[in-house]
């Protein structure tokens, strides 16, 4: 088993502050390939698991790795609040971590099921006791799909672009792999008008991963089977299946995944169900407007029961009445708002049948809510 270790500062410094007041201590960084049953699973540990703590366990959607999927998210100065509280693991699937070999031509690579059923050997090999999973893409839908077969293991679920759905599509890409992977990952506005942005992310699709492997990572999850969650019905059946923790659905309104994240929204508990649908954002949502990811990323973990008000202070002083998010309750007893984006309420047909019902409520409201909200709502971000 390979590993290594490094130190990073767990606070970015502005050159203008006195480092010695506000750098913290160097957060351990241990990188090591954890062997499953399915092939070894590139992680990168940072921080230290506490005993009545979970952890944050991320994983990257295709194309991409936990540094062009995570690093700018996590390295965010508003991050550093929740790397201080909670230890983070990164995950990489087979073959897809930065300089990786081409895998051997005997392997088969395991299917989207198989690789959240590797993550139960992660936890094993790391001695997590729960996780808090934040998840892209084929991400999304591997962490998703570990929390409905291991719901004692997950504590809660940030999910962007999950989508539920099962698709099959031909063994080979009409196009080259990078062109697959952009649309993937990009609607069609955003290609066609930020080119910074996807020339950057096809560079780094073409250079530091392996093209071969993200064949096969991509061709697994385009040939997932679907999540079968349904929504819980007031007196109806109560061993429906669906996720038992808090989940955050993530997606921005640009982002060719945004259909799919609504109709998985419309099939979950909407008492224990966000929806955050972002204004003004493309595909990844983590990259584009890391700030308002992690605002919304630190009121869910507050309404778990795991900051603290107090710690809370800053983010408030600095948000505007402007800006809203939703409210959360206590712990494990806490509601969820089931939409949330910028500006104003948005009316569509088929959310008429889907019985939602719309609230907008403001950021400077949030500090002083700590109420449930019994239906589904649609709040302003």
């Amino acid at each position: 088993m390979l590993r290594s270790v490094s130190f990073q500062n767990s606070l970015s410094i502005s050159p203008s502050l006195p480092s010695v007041l506000e750098q913290t201590r160097p957060r351990e960084i241990i990188k090591e390939h954890v062997e499953t049953q399915y092939g070894n699973l590139h992680c990168i540990m940072s921080g230290t698991p506490k005993a009545n703590h979970p952890v944050i366990l991320t994983f990257h959607d295709v194309g991409l790795n936990y540094k062009s999927c995570f690093e700018s998210l996590f390295n965010h100065q508003d991050m550093q609040e929740i790397n201080r509280h909670f230890p983070v693991c990164h995950i990489e699937a087979p073959g897809q971590h930065e300089a990786a070999k081409t895998l051997p031509a005997a392997y088969t690579y395991p299917s989207m099921d198989q690789l959240s059923e590797a993550l139960a050997s992660v936890l094993k090999h790391f001695g997590f006791r729960s996780i808090i999973g934040l998840g892209v893409g084929a991400g999304a839908y591997i962490l998703a799909r570990f929390a409905l077969n291991h719901p004692d293991l997950v504590d809660g679920l940030v999910l962007i672009n999950i989508n539920p759905n099962a698709k099959g599509l031909m063994d080979t890409f009409a196009n080259k792999v990078d062109n697959a992977v952009i649309a993937n990952l990009f609607g069609k506005d955003e290609i066609q008008t930020n080119h910074d942005l996807i020339a950057t992310y096809r560079h780094l699709i073409t250079t530091t991963m392996n093209q071969s492997n993200v064949s096969q990572f991509f061709r697994s999850y385009n040939h997932r089977n679907a999540l079968d969650v349904e929504r819980p019905i007031p007196g109806g059946n109560i061993n429906v299946r669906t996720l038992k923790c808090a989940a955050l659905l993530i997606v921005g309104d640009n982002s060719p995944a945004v259909d799919v994240v609504v109709d998985c929204n419309s099939k979950l508990n909407p008492t224990t169900t966000t929806l955050l649908k972002m204004a003004d954002c493309g595909g990844l949502p983590q990259v584009d407007q890391p700030a308002k990811v992690i605002e919304a990323f630190k009121y869910f973990i507050q309404g778990m029961g795991y900051l603290s008000s107090a710690s809370m202070t800053r983010l408030r002083s600095r948000t505007t009445s402007s800006s809203s998010l939703m409210s959360l309750d206590g712990p494990r007893s806490r509601a969820h708002t089931n939409e949330l984006q910028r500006g104003q309420i948005h009316s569509r047909g088929n959310e008429e049948k889907r019985v939602r019902s719309h609230t907008d409520v403001s950021m400077d409201s949030i500090s002083s809510m700590n109420q449930s909200v019994s239906k589904a709502t649609e709040v302003a971000c």
